[in-house]
């Protein structure tokens, strides 16, 4: 890139990092937030700031990919800008930006690209903070009750009003920083950031106000933040009721009385099949099996099943209801309605909407009748048609 105007100002954006606790299979300054990578933000708010050499530090074989989002991110304003590759450790890295500076620079910051989301005016502050001795961090009051824990045990608290956490950039003068960082070379020591590395050379570190926006995306819970705050919340599918549709069709026959809609009905003459034949119940639990997708009445209740002959609708709906809590459903209601010319049932319609929601758990269930007009088998009084319709939602 052409230099413009010169600075003496340089940032060093850290981007080094595997990005292991991220889980996403890649150096974490190129994970994707919103079509832009974490870096590419981290760049947008450095190249938002006022003009200063910018040197990205990228993992090793991705020096391409932080070139790109360098060339994308300064959109032809021909800042000074560079990549160079990052060491083992995040010191190792700081100091090969510190290598690639230009003479001229005098004060330096240093950034982590994970705090993706910086504003370009925390940078600015950072760098007008600076003077030739003293190193500057952007930080934000602790605000979490503190406690001193020991083995579990909590031993003691502590005074929060005594810290703060720190931010990126971190900014200090340009020699004291290279002799620090000389110091712990020789030393071998490891830092947590740069201004503990600054203070133990005896460098003196004071902080200004950070943001909220500056938090290090470490965690997928991190990364969900700052796709909600760049993009709005992350479109998630409506969760939908479900709906199914269940029929029966039963002929008369057979010994005793009718049993129907969850009621007996004295001196009808009953409908045959494996159980009672309440044809209405079984269309029931075959709209809600259905609808929650768990297969049909003759996998659950079928003629295979011995234990279930002569079985009542009590009985039906109260084990579907039941496999629907199971796998994580509720019933909304359930409507029915049967064809056929007897019985008379518009009588005994409300006692047998109560003993149907009782089985159910209280769900709402409605049930009508048709003659069909003397038309079909029903309508001959050869047996009952039935059709049911289900709603279900996810708890």
């Amino acid at each position: 890139m052409t230099a413009l105007p010169t600075s003496t100002t340089a940032i060093i954006v850290v981007a080094a990092g595997s990005g292991t606790r991220l889980g996403a299979g890649a150096p974490k300054a190129l994970v994707d937030i919103d079509g832009r990578t974490v870096l590419r933000h981290a760049l947008d708010g450095v190249f938002a700031a006022a003009p200063m050499q910018v040197v990205v530090v990228a993992p090793a074989g991705f020096e391409q990919a932080a070139a790109d989002a360098l060339l994308d991110a300064d959109r032809d304003r021909g800042r000074r800008a560079s990549v160079v590759v990052g060491g083992e450790t995040r010191q190792e890295s700081v100091a090969a930006g510190l290598a690639a500076l230009h003479p001229e620079i005098e004060v330096v910051l240093v950034h982590d690209a994970a705090r993706a989301l910086t504003p370009a005016s925390q940078i600015d502050a950072v760098a007008g903070a600076v003077t030739s001795e003293v190193g500057v961090i952007p930080a934000l009051p602790v605000v979490d009750t503190l406690k001193q824990v020991s083995g579990g045990e909590v031993v003691g608290p502590v005074d929060r009003s005594l810290l703060a956490a720190a931010q990126t950039p971190q900014g200090f003068p340009r020699q004291p920083l290279l002799a620090a960082y000389e110091r712990a070379a020789r030393a071998g020591d490891e830092h947590t950031d740069d201004a503990a590395l600054f203070a133990a050379a005896g460098g003196t570190v004071r902080s200004i106000p950070g943001s909220e926006r500056a938090f290090k995306i470490t965690t997928p819970a991190d990364l969900e933040r700052a796709r909600m705050l760049v993009g709005g919340p992350t479109p998630v599918a409506p969760v939908l009721p479900r709906i199914g549709v269940g029929t029966d069709v039963h002929a008369f026959g057979g010994d005793g009385n009718l049993w129907l809609a969850g009621l007996e009905w004295p001196g009808e003459q009953p409908l045959s099949g494996h159980s009672d034949g309440d044809a209405v119940a079984h269309a029931m639990v075959d709209a809600l099996l259905g609808a929650a997708g768990l297969g049909d009445i003759g996998q659950h209740f079928g003629t295979a099943r011995p234990e279930y002959a002569g079985a009542h609708a009590d009985f039906f709906l109260a084990r579907t209801a039941a496999m629907l809590a199971e796998a994580g459903f509720a019933i909304g209601n359930v409507s029915v309605q049967f064809q056929g010319n007897r019985p008379r049932f518009s009588a005994r319609r409300p006692e047998a909407e109560r003993v149907l929601s009782s089985a159910l758990g209280g769900a709402t269930v409605t049930v009508s009748a048709t003659t069909t007009d003397g038309l079909g088998f029903p309508g001959r009084g050869e047996g009952i048609s039935v059709t049911a319709v289900a709603l279900v939602h996810r708890i």
